[in-house]
């Protein structure tokens, strides 16, 4: 597709055009050309320039000039050739080179221990994992972090519930869902008594610090059990929603490390003390003031923040770290990127903030502390029951229900999570997201069964891919000649909703030749064509289902 651009440009420029700082663009209207260029110096009389050596090239059919735009359409064997790379490349069609060299991490997700695994923790793994498998996809070193909250008051909230709940306790042979599940009841009950009750306060609070020393053997025991149930459970959703992490954080870790730089940094009036707690003045720089050591002497989030940072920085010398949290943090993350400007400015430099909104349901948004929560893992498991519903009579094996009945799931909450900007919040609807007549993850996933089942098809009728007959460029085709460019752009601009409505789009134009385009019988000398062009549309959809982090399933 570069080579293209390179021709299309140099033939601009022979005419006259000045290209420099100008892009070349897919108009949204294909009728209006494959590919459009704006001149911005109206001095130009465009409709007078010769573009004749252009037209002259295989792969440019013919250039129209449209006000201000120039219009220029791709001929018949640039597509045909485009097909044939596609057949030919695979999985790696649509990479490109733009990040060749780099070094990024991503941290994402970040569960705490001790509590279940809420919707937010779903929203940041899904937006992080598409950052991170775009970004790969441009060629750059990814490494994926996971940064887990398993010491603090959140900790000491749900200890002391597993001591009031002890009779509750699962025994050792019981699954991890119902010990997770436990864990969660433990910090809701811990957690509501902190509020309303003084005297449950002031145990949480001795608890807190009795953690951080290990001081108590029974303490310990129980958090040990706690963590390691937590840590386990977190595993398998991980497996379920694709990712695979390289770090693991604890604040367990990041807090001395980050004690002794705030100690340091005090010294050096970076932090200045205030009623018997470290904070930093953030006023100065248009930021709010933050605590950085309680008055109690124990490190706060942010201070646990500035040891994670350098810690990252040891792992490798990454060129950038991307931390994907929910947008509540936006302000908080401000206040800790200037301490950290003085702390280490070249680290500080390096690292991104992205917020990402909330998802929401009719009931308004969740709440952690009351336990009235829809968790991400009873969200999967209810949407998981409406896709059996769809599903459970077809001519399918149990084995594969349940494989379509996860991978299903998964994509339409993934869809409908990444369909738009990340900074925005989501009203996730069941039934929208589970639609196959468009715009959902099924919608996609459904395209790329339907290709699969046209290929075994051919399979069975003897009919290879060729390109001895090949038809006249259709939507299709055009269609898919835009994905490495929508894919680069995601990438510089972290968008996977670009991705998200390209694929809504290319699935569109595949149903429609579908049902208006003989692929296999009745299709005579054209059938080898189109099977390779049904193969070519099958590959692209699964890159780039691929790059949402959604499986792409043979079968539906």
């Amino acid at each position: 597709m570069k080579d293209i651009k390179e021709i299309i440009k140099k033939g601009l420029e022979k005419a006259g055009v000045d290209t420099e700082g100008t892009l070349l663009s897919h108009p949204k209207d294909l009728k209006n050309g494959d590919f459009s260029f704006f001149v911005k110096d109206k001095a130009i009389d465009i409709s007078a320039l010769s573009f004749a050596d252009l037209e002259k090239n295989k792969y440019i059919k013919s250039v129209a000039v449209v006000g201000q735009f120039i219009n220029i359409y791709l001929s018949d064997t640039f597509f045909s050739e485009l097909v044939e790379d596609i057949l030919k490349s695979g999985a790696d069609f649509g990479k490109n080179s733009t990040r060749d060299g780099e070094r990024i991490l991503f941290e994402y997700t970040n569960p705490n221990p001790f509590k279940e695994f809420h919707i937010g923790h779903l929203m940041s793994n899904t937006i992080g994992e598409s950052f991170a498998r775009i970004t790969e996809w441009s060629g750059a070193t990814v490494k994926r972090a996971n940064y887990q909250g398993d010491v603090g008051l959140q900790v000491a909230k749900a200890i002391w519930g597993m001591m009031e709940l002890s009779s509750e306790m699962p025994h050792t042979q019981e699954d991890l869902t119902k010990k997770s599940a436990f864990l969660g009841r433990a910090y809701v009950h811990g957690s509501s008594s902190y509020t309303d009750d003084e005297s449950a306060k002031k145990e949480i609070d001795a608890l807190n610090k009795t953690i951080y020393e290990k001081s108590d053997p029974k303490v310990v025991e129980l958090y040990n059990w706690g963590r390691k149930v937590s840590l386990d459970h977190f595993e398998d959703i991980y497996a379920k929603l694709g990712t695979k992490f390289d770090y693991y954080f604890f604040e367990s870790e990041t807090a001395p490390r980050g004690l002794f730089i705030v100690e340091e940094f005090l010294a050096k009036n970076v932090f200045e003390k205030s009623d018997g707690a470290v904070v930093f003045k953030g006023e100065q720089y248009g930021l709010h003031t933050r605590v950085f050591v309680n008055s109690q002497g124990l490190p706060t989030y942010e201070t646990k923040e500035l040891g994670l940072s350098k810690m990252k920085f040891e792992k490798a010398d990454f060129d950038l770290s991307v931390v994907v949290t929910a947008n509540e943090q936006n302000e908080y993350y401000k206040v800790v990127l200037k301490a950290l400007e003085f702390v280490d400015a070249e680290i500080a430099n390096k690292t991104r903030h992205i917020g990402h909104g909330m998802l929401r349901f009719t009931s308004g948004k969740m709440s952690s502390r009351t336990g009235n929560i829809i968790t991400g893992e009873s969200l999967m498991v209810d949407v998981e029951k409406l896709v059996y519903e769809k599903i459970k009579d077809r001519e399918l094996s149990d084995t594969e229900k349940k494989n379509i009945m996860s991978q299903v799931a998964v994509g339409a909450i993934k869809y409908s999570i990444l369909r738009q900007s990340s900074g925005k919040d989501i009203i996730f609807d069941f039934e929208k997201s589970l639609s196959f007549e468009g715009d959902s993850g099924p919608y996609l996933q459904y395209a790329h069964a339907r290709a699969c089942s046209i290929l075994r098809k051919a399979k069975e009728a003897g009919v290879s891919a060729d390109f001895k007959n090949v038809d006249t460029a259709g939507e299709l085709e055009k269609m898919l000649a835009k994905f490495a460019d929508i894919t680069e752009r995601a990438e510089k601009e972290f968008a996977p909703q670009l991705i998200v409505t390209y694929l809504t789009e290319l699935a569109g134009s595949f149903n429609s030749y579908y049902a208006n385009t003989p692929i296999i019988a009745e299709a005579g000398d054209s059938s080898p064509y189109r099977v390779a062009l049904t193969q070519a549309f099958k590959t692209v959809m699964q890159n780039g289902l691929w790059l949402l982090g959604i499986e792409a399933p043979e079968k539906m």
